[in-house]
């Protein structure tokens, strides 16, 4: 008799692991989104509001991302549903949006994090490749590690 139940279970079971399938959960916008400057080993660079550094990659050119989808997925991209606020020696007038992503911009440069950074104060994405470089007030990469 159990084995009965549990063999009339398991479609009810598999349909509803088909329902959740596999896809990667969104990452949502925060609702307030800042950018300012902080205090780390290579000097004053850009962070978000909670403290996590942002980076800049080499290859965008004219305020446009050159990252596709598997560089994405290691370095997400920083986007805001509205204005984005400069906060803490920021330059307000350097920061705006892509606004066919909502990617935050800061001068030139498209924002982005690291995932190998995993606490605010992190700069373990500096360098990488000779490609990706945190960002000082001023909105110059900063080279130095």
């Amino acid at each position: 008799m159990r084995a009965r139940k549990g063999i009339l279970l398991l479609p009810v079971f598999l349909a509803g692991l088909a329902a959740c399938g596999n896809e990667a959960p969104q990452q949502d916008a925060p609702a307030k989104v800042e950018v300012k400057i902080a205090q780390s080993g290579l000097g004053p660079i850009l962070v978000d509001q909670t403290g996590r550094t942002l980076y800049a990659f080499t290859k965008d050119e004219n305020k446009s991302s050159a990252c596709d989808a598997d560089c994405i997925a290691v370095w997400p991209a920083l986007t805001a549903e509205s204005k984005v606020d400069a906060k803490n020696g920021a330059d307000v007038q350097l920061v705006s949006r892509l606004d066919e992503s909502s990617q935050v911009v800061y001068g030139k440069w498209p924002l982005y994090y690291y995932v190998g950074d995993q606490v605010a104060g992190d700069v373990n994405g500096q360098g990488v490749d000779d490609e990706w470089f945190a960002i000082a007030a001023d909105g110059k990469l900063v080279k130095k590690s």
